[in-house]
């Protein structure tokens, strides 16, 4: 292990399963869940789509880049929004407590999971399409990324299944 926190902190995506692996993952290995867009609709008081209406985007990052950076958690798996990733300090500070783990999603399969952008609270800036966000967030993951899981083929099952393997074997 990487810190003697034992968190693990899932990116990716929006639909790239973060929240479903995140409760299984967590589930299996006797973790607690965080699902830091729930804490952040806790804390304001309103749901991700109004903060957006209201603050805009560079207002909803500020606030989800507080509420993620605060995080704390032991042996806890932590689930943020798809774009925690623009927030220095929250990526700083889930690294320093965990292991960031990217679950990394073709642009292609993402666009077969993807419902509604609004509903999800996906941030988009006027005119951006959801290829340009796609290419603008993937080399962020990777980024910040400890651990890489492409999951291809994978269902979600099987994504839970390597990452319970790999958190058993001490690989992060």
């Amino acid at each position: 292990m990487k810190n003697n926190w034992n968190n693990i902190t899932l990116i990716g995506m929006p639909a790239s399963g973060k929240s479903t692996v995140g409760v299984l993952l967590a589930k299996r290995l006797g973790y607690q869940f965080i699902d830091t867009d729930l804490v952040i609709q806790q804390e304001e008081g309103r749901l991700l789509k109004e903060i957006i209406a209201a603050e805009g985007m560079d207002g909803f990052i500020r606030v989800e880049n507080r509420v993620n950076s605060q995080v704390k958690g032991g042996r806890a798996v932590i689930a943020p929004g798809g774009s925690v990733i623009y927030g220095r300090e929250a990526m700083e500070h889930l690294g320093a407590i965990g292991t960031v783990v990217y679950l990394k999603l073709s642009y292609e399969a993402l666009c077969g999971r993807l419902g509604n952008l609004t509903d999800r609270g996906v941030v988009l800036r006027d005119g951006m399409t959801l290829r340009d966000l796609y290419e603008e967030r993937t080399p962020l993951y990777e980024q910040y990324a400890d651990v890489v899981v492409d999951e291809g083929e994978m269902d979600l099952g099987e994504v839970v299944d390597r990452l319970r393997k790999m958190a058993e074997a001490n690989i992060f």
